[in-house]
């Protein structure tokens, strides 16, 4: 593929933006595994969405890419992504991944040339190998340089002109709700203690790194969520899956803490709470 855009990741993510860009009619590729290659073949990618309504999407599936695109759109799970990177050939024009976590850039960094921090917004599961749940009616993808690719993409694309704000903004968001969740197995509303202490920690972590995020802003935004709020961290480690994200959130904040001296300890807490789940 010389040119256009490809989506390395069929997951939620990957699989709704992609179907939303083929329903637009931009040329896309997703990248993905054998397995799901023939499964998008044979049903489509079906998505079923307040936003978008419920419609199947003949989306452009390969199991890897030996030309490279002109945009990159990197939407695999944290701990997949340098097995992942082996479908991917040369060098695409610009690299976005929408990842969780902040490490990640430094993976993609020493692959690549062009890597724009970005981030998505969005609550959506995926239901087999072909079939998205998109929950909420927003989906945002938040990037930190312009990319031409996104222009009138069908979907809510924001351009801020700061990358450490666009990684920490939704990391201390995340961190948050994923952490007090998933290691009380439980859904915010008998977690919002936790939830605004580990936010205020995350916060103070943030702005050492550079970012522009206000503890206070975000302890609103966790009050204003239902309280049957949960996460994606929360259902991998109740199912006792092998790539959840817990150190690319958790890990993450810790690791940072660290570098600037500064103290975390519910945050400490909750992450060793769910090693032992």
């Amino acid at each position: 593929m010389s040119g256009g855009v490809a989506i390395l990741g069929s997951g939620a993510v990957g699989a709704l933006i992609g179907a939303e860009l083929t329903r637009a009619g931009t040329p896309i590729a997703l990248v993905t595994t054998e397995v799901s290659v023939g499964a998008i073949a044979h049903d489509g990618v079906r998505v079923v969405s307040p936003a978008f309504g419920e419609h199947t999407e003949r989306v452009h599936a390969v199991p890897a890419l030996e030309a490279p695109p002109g945009v990159l759109l990197v939407a695999t799970k944290a701990p997949r992504l340098e097995r992942a990177l082996e479908r991917i050939a040369g060098e695409p024009e610009v690299v976005v991944p929408l990842l969780n976590g902040v490490d990640h850039m430094a993976v993609l960094r020493e692959r690549f040339a062009h890597v724009v921090a970005g981030t998505v917004r969005v609550q959506a599961h995926r239901e087999g190998r072909t079939t998205v749940i998109h929950r909420a009616p927003f989906l945002t993808v938040t990037i930190a340089a312009p990319v031409a690719a996104l222009d009138g993409a069908p979907f809510e694309v924001v351009v801020a002109d700061d990358e450490a704000t666009v990684l920490w903004g939704k990391l201390t968001r995340l961190a948050a709700l994923a952490l007090a969740t998933t290691a009380a197995d439980a859904p915010l509303g008998a977690v919002r203690a936790d939830a605004e202490a580990v936010a205020r920690e995350v916060a103070l972590v943030a702005r050492a790194e550079g970012a522009d995020v206000d503890a206070d802003a975000i302890v609103e935004e966790l009050r204003g969520l239902p309280d049957g709020a949960s996460s994606s961290l929360r259902a991998d480690v109740a199912a006792g899956a092998s790539d959840h994200e817990l150190d690319a959130i958790g890990g993450a904040v810790l690791r940072a803490a660290e570098r600037h001296g500064l103290r975390a300890d519910r945050t400490a807490t909750l992450v060793a709470r769910i090693g032992t789940l």
